[in-house]
């Protein structure tokens, strides 16, 4: 696969990373809950930031008062700037995708604590799949020779490595795939409706998302290939932190009331909202494993 990749990946804080301040108790600095006086909380850039933020926000607010303390919100510019950030110590918890929380914990020791769990109590899920116009000639994957693909971002979980990982499954060299980064989900879709690419990386969550906003008909697209479910993104701490603090965090998290994280649950497809769940690295080996098969290290994040 040919592959054209946005450069300069996340190489300042300043400018890898929109800010957002929620607001907070007044916890003492010295708390095992409130280091430093604050939470510095990130979130990957799944979706476009003017829905995410303010949706993240709302989760921000809810563990600030829980755990009376100021949280600051940070949406990344790219998946590479949110796992670098936390490898430098300036964020303390952080939602990955599944492959970027991989990425994070080889960086960063991040540990999983809490993800997305549905109304009835159980960790919800989401799909890959790849996408082409209705009256394409393309019906399955293995077709994509010689044709364009637009992929979301590097170190995408639904958005480069499964997507990847399933056109060499379809035995298509590397050389055989013209791969264009988007810069994100909805910029993958949006190559798509354009006319831009063949085909396109579009997941579960980003159908759903688009197709209520009106942005995307799926009566016009095809599905060509779809992924096994992948569990929902985590909610990670950083290895370092004081265990009182990830104690604490891990506590909040999983009490937290539904409507805290339904608004940022229904940008990943979880909706009715249920409760967060508790997770563990165990529960994305498939994603670790992923990593070790497609050669994957760190600097693809």
């Amino acid at each position: 696969m040919s592959v054209r990749r946005p450069l300069a990946l996340a190489t300042a804080l300043a400018a890898a990373l929109v800010l957002t301040a929620c607001g907070g108790g007044s916890a003492q600095p010295d708390s095992p809950t409130c280091p430093d006086g604050q939470i510095r909380f990130g979130v990957e850039p799944f979706e476009d930031p003017a829905r995410l933020t303010p949706a993240a926000e709302v989760l921000g607010d809810a563990l600030s008062q829980t755990l009376n303390c100021p949280v600051e919100v940070q949406v990344t510019d790219d998946y590479s700037a949110e796992v670098l950030a936390m490898q430098n110590g300036r964020l303390d918890i952080a939602i990955f995708g599944p492959l970027g929380y991989v990425f994070a914990s080889q960086r960063a020791g991040a540990e999983a604590l809490a993800s997305f769990g549905d109304a009835e109590g159980n960790l919800s899920s989401y799909t890959a799949g790849i996408w082409v116009p209705k009256d394409s000639d393309i019906t399955a994957i293995d077709q994509l020779r010689g044709r364009s693909l637009a992929l979301a971002s590097v170190g995408s979980t639904s958005g480069d490595a499964l997507p990847r990982k399933a056109l060499v499954d379809a035995g298509i060299a590397q050389e055989e795939v013209r791969i264009d980064y988007a810069g994100g989900h909805p910029e993958a879709l949006l190559a798509l409706i354009n006319g831009a690419v063949d085909a396109a990386e579009i997941n579960s969550q980003q159908l759903a998302s688009a197709t209520e906003a009106g942005t995307f008909d799926p009566a016009g697209y095809r599905q060509v290939w779809t992924s096994e479910p992948i569990p929902n993104d985590p909610v990670t701490v950083r290895g370092d932190m004081d265990p009182a603090f990830k104690t604490a965090v891990r506590d909040a998290l999983l009490n937290l009331d539904p409507a805290a994280v339904g608004e940022i649950g229904a940008l990943l497809d979880v909706s009715p909202p249920g409760p967060l769940v508790a997770v563990d690295r165990s529960t994305y080996q498939p994603l670790f494993d992923l990593a070790a098969s497609l050669g994957l290290t760190e600097e693809d994040a």
